[in-house]
């Protein structure tokens, strides 16, 4: 584990800031949070997106406020090419580059210090080796970051706030799609042609990386596919019940 990356405590005026914008903003439209993130903390606001459904419908209404925030992918180098190709679609139609960032070793330099595929005999270290350890590095960039975190996503969601403080990152964390439901994201999608990522129209309802997710059934829930057959459900950058809920600050 890494013991190089501080992360920022939240101060108590933070605190108690985040407790108030978090009431006072539940129940309000994606439009108006978004607006009060960039107002509040740009320019050190940031959006990490993988490019799922919610990430998209984020992105398209983020374009008609400021295409400046700077957008980042975590890019573990499994990732399908199917998510790769959705970041040039975005860019040409929303004007909005999003920066791909990578661990420091490349794929082929990771499997060969690890003997083989890592995430085939422990899948937690190789999100935190591809994801979290590259997210220390731009954490200290910036005050708050945005996200498509919904609550009817998982149980382990279920509790999002709308805005809370992220004490792994140390990051005021923003969920302005915290409230939607899929049919709500797809909905949009549909009406407004939002580029998104072709995989869900194979069978797939949340898109991680390629060797970890698989299509799901539909009657099973929407993450599913991530990580089947483990008991895990999150790769760690999202630990909602522990490090976002304003009851933790």
């Amino acid at each position: 584990m890494s013991v190089t990356f501080q992360p920022k405590r939240a101060t108590p005026e933070q605190t108690e800031s985040i407790r108030y914008w978090n009431e006072k903003l539940e129940g309000s439209s994606p439009e108006t949070i978004l607006r009060w993130a960039v107002t509040t903390y740009a320019p050190r606001l940031t959006m990490g997106t993988a490019l799922g459904s919610s990430g998209c419908v984020i992105l398209s209404i983020l374009a008609r406020i400021e295409t400046k925030i700077p957008v980042f992918n975590l890019d573990t180098g499994y990732q399908f090419p199917e998510t790769l190709e959705l970041l040039e679609r975005i860019r040409e139609r929303y004007g909005i580059e999003i920066i791909r960032c990578s661990a420091k070793l490349s794929v082929s330099e990771y499997e060969a210090k690890h003997g083989g595929p890592l995430y085939r005999i422990d899948s937690d270290r190789c999100c935190y080796d591809r994801k979290i350890c590259v997210l220390e590095s731009i954490a200290p960039k910036y005050d708050a970051w945005i996200s498509g975190l919904r609550r009817d996503q998982s149980l382990t969601r279920a509790n999002t706030p709308v805005v809370g403080w992220d004490s792994r990152f140390g990051l005021v964390k923003i969920a302005p799609l915290a409230l939607w439901t899929n049919k709500d994201i797809w909905n949009k999608i549909i009406a407004e042609s939002i580029p998104y990522n072709i995989l869900y129209d194979h069978g797939y309802k949340s898109i991680g990386c390629a060797p970890c997710t698989r299509p799901t059934l539909p009657e099973e829930e929407e993450r599913a596919g991530r990580w089947s057959g483990q008991l895990k459900t999150e790769c760690g950058l999202h630990q909602v019940n522990e490090s976002l809920t304003t009851a933790q600050l």
